[in-house]
Formats: structure tokens, sequence, C-alpha cells
């Protein structure tokens, strides 16, 4: 089961902004990700203000690690498209992978969201 942890002070503006960099992220794996975990905390600085997002995926059997290992090469380069939005950086914070009883892979991720003014 998945666990997602919400800053409760973060700002209204991203309410359902997640879930679609959720999706988007997931996209890039073929939907072949389990969401283990999401926290998301306020970022801003003298200029932008945000959210940075931290995102835990497993993968498992040989087909889903596969797709893991994909959105482990694409996610630096991908051009999110979030309305309102734009992903100033996306990153792959840890990797682990086991074999047994069966193959998982699991990746940390952390993405930084910006409102787009």
């Amino acid at each position: 089961m998945a666990t997602i942890h919400r800053d409760p002070s973060r700002n209204s503006w991203g309410r359902g902004t997640w879930a679609r960099l959720l999706g988007q992220i997931l996209a890039l794996a073929d939907n072949r990700g389990e969401l283990l975990r999401h926290a998301e905390r306020a970022w801003a600085s003298a200029t932008f203000a945000g959210t940075r997002h931290t995102i835990a995926l497993t993968f498992t059997g040989d087909e889903a690690l596969a797709a893991g290992e994909r959105l482990i090469d694409a996610l630096p380069e991908h051009e999110f498209d979030i309305s309102g939005h734009l992903v100033a950086d996306a990153m792959v914070c840890a990797v682990e992978h086991s074999l047994l009883p069966e193959p998982v892979l699991t990746v940390e991720l952390e993405v930084l969201l910006l409102e787009d003014l």
C-alpha cells in the first residue's frame, strides 16, 4: 500500500499538481512503477515559489525493472507539461536493486516544481 506524506503548511496553489507530476513520471516508466511514498514541502527563493517533491517508486519483475531503468535514464532531460508550473530540476537521488525472491528496483526521485507566473 502506498504511503503519502503531505506537508499541511504547503500553499494551496498545488492542489492536485503532485498527482499530475506523478502521472507524468509513471508514464516515463510505462506505468510499471508502484508509489511507495510521496513527500512535498514548500520551496521559495527571492524570485520563485514552488514545492520540492520526493517520490519513491518500486518496480517488481523483469519488465517493470527495465521500465524503471528507462525512467532513470529519461528523467533528467524530460520536458514535463504541467499547466501553470515548470519543473526546474528533476533528479534520481537513490537506486536500490534486489534480486531475491524476484527482481525489485526501488527509485527515489526529487523534483523541484515552480509556479509559472
